[in-house]
Order: C-alpha cells, then structure tokens, then sequence
C-alpha cells in the first residue's frame, strides 16, 4: 500500500482497506443499526470492488470495522492515534468504541480525527455513518448522476458514495509537525517552507534537511517561537541555464527535491520526523504564451475524468500510475482532471513521472447560499492538501458555467467567479487561475474555450491566427453561449482550447456516443491526426485538451477504451499530439539528461 499522504510520511501507520461490516439504513446512532452485508474498503457501494456493485440511491450508508491495535500501533505517554479519511461522500460523523470522535463535510476532501480519547486497551471498533443525498443538485458532485436510476445519463456517471478513499490509522507524537507547505522561486533558485506545528513542539527546534539525488542541498535548523513558522531557503546557485536546468521540474525532466524535516524538543530529543518532497518549478503567462520556468511552453493536454471500470473513482496505485504513463506514451505533457479532486496518491505519480494538473472544483448544479458555502468549503481544503504539488499548474473553479446557470444575466452569480477566482489567488500567487473553464469568461488568466467542431478547416478558421480572436469572440457561440462577458479583457492572455475533439469509437460493444464518430481503428487514427494537425498549425493557440484520455462509461469518446486499452497504434497517436515523429526508445518523451539518470535509478514503484 502507498502512503496516503505523500508530502508528509511518517514511520508509524496503518492501511485499514479490506473488508468492513455495512448496512443501508437511516438510524442516528450505531447502536440501532444491523451490519448485514460487507463492503471492501475503499470502494464505493456502487462500484463492482466494493462487493456490492449497487446502483440503488441509499441515503445513508453506514459501516463498522473491528481491529486489535499491536504495541507498535498503541499511543504511548505523550502520543496520540489519528484516523484518518482520503474522502467520504458526503456527511462523515465516526464513531470509535462507541464513542462519537468527530465528522465532516465535503465528498472529495480529506479529514483527520484524534481518537485517542476514546481508546479502551488495544481493541478498537470504528463505525461511520456516511450521508448522501443523490438529488441534492447544490452539493459539489462533480459527473456523478443525480437520477434515481444512479447508472449514468448524458455527461454524468454513476454515483459514488460513502468511503470512496484511503482510511489509515497513524500514532503520532504531541510534540509534531501538522503540515508542510512549499512555494518554489525559479528566478531565486529558491523554496520557502511554511510550516505548521502542534502548540507541544513551541520552544522547540525544526531541523530542515533537503537533498536531490542523494546530494545534500540545505541543511538547516530554527528554533520555533510560534506554531507557524516560514522560512525561504537559497540553494546553489551554478550560475549558468545549462546547470541550472538540472535542479528544475518538467515533465521532460520531473527533477524532485527530497526533504527531511525533524522536531527536537527543549532538551534536543527527537520527536517527531517527517518525510516530504517538493521542486523547483515556475507557472505564469506573458504576451499570449503560457510559461514553464520562465520560457514559453506549450500545453498538450488530456482531459482525464477518472474512473475505471471496477473501482468507479477509485483506483490502486499501480493504475493512478498507469494513467500518468499512458497519458505521456500518447504524447500529452498534461491533463485536466475533470470535475474530480483526485487521490493524492496520483499526484505524486504526475510528479514523479512528469505531467502536468490542471486540478479542478467539482460543481454544484443549484445555485444556492449553501451551494455557495459548500463549493468554497471544498476549494478551500482542496487547495490547502494540494498546494505543494509541483504537477498543478492551474486551478479551475468552474466550468462552462455549472452551478451559476444564468451567469450574464445575475450579478451575484458573477460575483461568486469572481470571488473564487480571487480567493484562489490569494491563497496562491504563484499559478493561474481559470474563473470560468469552456466560455462565458468574467475573470481568469488564461482564455480557455471549448469549441466540438469536427471539421478540421473549421476549428484552422477560428484560431489559426492571432488576428482572427476578435472575430471568434464575437461570432463565435459555443454551445449558445457567449464566449467572453462584458468586463473580461482577453488582450495578452494565452488561449488555450480547452476541450475539442471527441471523436467516438466503439471498441467494446459499449453503446454510446460521441462528438463525432469513426466507424473503424483507421477512420479513428485518421480524423485524429486531421484534427491535430489543425491544432499543431493555430499558432494562436498556447496549448490544447482533448477530449479525451479514455471512455467513461457512455462517453466512448477516449482515445482507449475505459479498461484502458488504446483504440489505435499508441506511437501513430503519440506522434499526432505532439505534431512530430516519436523516438521509439523514449516513449516518454523525456530529456536526454533525465533518460540517463533512468538507466541507472528508475522513477521509485
């Protein structure tokens, strides 16, 4: 099992997946419920690993699983036992030897509980009620289906709910570290540390250790006055860009750098340690390009809706980093994770093979002062795990105006873009942010836009040149719709466009449907490569997503099908998304210096 939480590992934990007691029903409290069935966690009731493949709307779940802490698992004097959730859909409340510890809210967000209080010897039994309404058409649902049916329909999917991520036990000391946030500075050659402790560890020290490669970069200690501290550390500077290069992220080059950090306290005790990572790495925009460290970089993105055929939203970890890979051996250097917080466990994967995030708010579809509450509350905590992640390059509050239907016509629903747009930049200068993905843009730093058209001449007409966005702007109605509102400024932005293509394939007798339709693998290949020709040839553009990496479900649209199988020769393909022939011997398509650190230290399994 991978650690759940890659940016802040500790030696003591415990996976708790496997099979667990459940029961569908609306009692308060657990004491009135009858576990009659089993599920295997973490897979959602709905999906076929969880055991019971149920499709059925339950409004509650609920589940129970007894376990004996061993001595290395049991708190100590002075240490405390903390269970944690990767995601629950929707209302958490948890229950331990009877006891209730706490709950949470928010479907695609994790939440931790000190249960120490409630320990009674090494027996434990957890039980949570998990609450969720499928018509509740205000809470953050992402593509998950709200008919009764909960099958899928159109552009939605089947239903997730319950535990859908990891649940982990971890014995921590009091005397610890509660996060770590990194903000890279490529002009500096620099990384600030933000770091937050427990009250215990004030008077302490945090010692600071950071290496690549095996090479020790920093290592530096600082006495904690407060439970916050923030301290930016330079690193070797070798002065020239060829040298340079060799300490910063791409997806050609997904250079880490490996951090230690330890607590002593008062009296040089070590307390507690922590393993994390972060990279040098640099997002901006400047005269209509999109910048990687600084330089222009075109963006060749997949949209990527996550789900698989066995697991719903829920993966291992072999096939988050199968993904990653196929994604990269198709010739994409990015993906736009659709309407889905995923595992953290897939973000260090695009971070340890190279790929880049564009990490997106699931919408609400009712517009609604507690939609409002609750879209905010899932940002808010989607950005605080996520921050640190070298992939993420962009944030996407909302797309083609779900959840703020009438958008040019009320204010208020302006306001809220508006308002998460702002609020995301304030809690990150350093990437852009997208107010409104696909079209009826008020704010934002990039101009994306979400255009079906199959014709290729069609798609080389509206953004073959720079001078024709004018015309697209005010000709062009996508889906109807206006592509810019009064107010948005569009002069100097990148565009990108941000989902097209779509072209239907059947290669598995799933019936469905597409943007456009291939009949066959060659007719598939071809109107691929037609239409990317196109794209390769708008030099407006600063970079793309297709759509889209695979099926899902009724959307057989991907270039494989939803078990993952590709629907046409995957170098063709490859060569076609990046507009030029691909080197057998690096499907990848990495630098030459990063292929030869892989001969001799292979990206970690």
């Amino acid at each position: 099992m991978t650690y759940p939480r890659p940016q802040l590992k500790r030696a003591a934990w415990r996976d708790l997946s496997g099979p667990w007691a459940c029961a569908f029903t609306d009692a308060r409290t657990p004491a009135r419920v009858t576990f009659d069935q089993q599920i295997t966690v973490p897979y959602a009731p709905e999906s076929p690993r969880s055991g019971l493949n149920d499709p059925t709307p339950h409004p509650v779940t609920w589940y129970r699983h007894d376990l004996t802490l061993n001595a290395d698992e049991t708190p100590a004097e002075g240490e405390r036992l903390l269970l944690h959730f990767g995601a629950v859909d929707w209302d958490a409340q948890v229950w331990v030897n009877g006891h209730w510890v706490g709950g949470h809210q928010g479907g695609y967000t994790p939440f931790a509980l000190d249960i120490t209080d409630a320990l009674d010897g090494p027996e434990l039994r957890v039980e949570v009620r998990a609450a969720d309404d499928h018509a509740d058409m205000g809470q953050p649902r992402g593509k998950q289906d709200w008919l009764p049916e909960g099958t899928g329909h159109g552009i939605w999917y089947p239903r997730t709910s319950g535990i859908w991520q990891s649940v982990w036990l971890e014995r921590v000391p009091a005397v610890r570290l509660l996060g770590v946030r990194w903000t890279p500075d490529v002009a500096s050659l620099s990384l600030t540390l933000t770091a937050t402790v427990s009250p215990e560890a004030v008077g302490g020290r945090l010692a600071l250790k950071l290496s690549m490669n095996g090479d020790i970069l920093a290592d530096e200690a600082y006495t904690l006055t407060g439970t916050t501290l923030t301290r930016t550390v330079s690193l070797p500077d070798p002065g020239i860009d060829d040298a340079r290069d060799l300490l910063l992220w791409t997806p050609e080059h997904p250079q880490l750098i490996d951090a230690t950090l330890t607590i002593t306290d008062a009296s040089g005790t070590v307390q507690d340690t922590v393993e994390s990572y972060t990279a040098l790495r640099s997002v901006g925009q400047d005269g209509g390009h999109f910048l990687l460290n600084g330089r222009p970089y075109y963006l060749r993105l997949a949209l990527d809706q996550g789900y698989w055929p066995e697991g719903g939203m829920t993966a291992t970890s072999e096939e988050l980093r199968a993904d990653v890979e196929i994604a990269r051996k198709l010739g994409f250097n990015g993906v736009r994770k659709h309407q889905k917080i995923e595992s953290p466990t897939w973000l260090e994967w695009c971070d340890r093979v190279g790929l880049l995030v564009w990490e997106e708010l699931p919408s609400a579809y009712a517009f609604t002062p507690r939609s409002v509450s609750q879209l905010t509350n899932t940002w808010l905590e989607a950005i605080e795990r996520d921050y640190s992640h070298p992939c993420i390059v962009a944030w996407v509050p909302f797309n083609e105006s779900w959840g703020v239907p009438d958008l040019p016509l009320k204010p208020e629903q302006q306001q809220l873009v508006q308002g998460l747009y702002s609020l995301t930049r304030s809690l990150d200068t350093t990437r852009p942010a997208i107010g409104n993905d696909g079209w009826e843009h008020v704010v934002g730093d990039l101009l994306t836009i979400h255009d079906y058209a199959a014709d290729p001449q069609v798609i080389l007409s509206r953004y073959g040149r720079r001078d024709v966005l004018g015309t697209t702007l005010e000709d062009y109605r996508s889906a109807g719709r206006r592509l810019t509102l009064p107010g948005y400024d569009p002069a100097g932005k990148p565009v990108i466009l941000s989902e097209f293509g779509g072209i239907a394939f059947n290669v598995d007798g799933t019936q469905g449907w597409g943007y456009s339709e291939a009949t066959d693998e060659a007719g598939f290949q071809a109107r691929y490569e037609a239409l990317m020709a196109a794209i390769h040839d708008c030099t407006l553009l600063a970079g793309f997503c297709y759509t889209q990496l695979t099926d899902t479900y009724q959307e057989i649209n991907g270039l494989t099908s939803l078990a993952r199988d590709p629907k046409a020769d995957v170098t063709a393909l490859s060569a076609a998304t990046r507009g030029k022939p691909v080197d057998a011997g690096n499907p990848l398509g990495y630098h030459r210096r990063w292929l030869a650190r892989l001969d001799t230290e292979p990206v970690p399994g």
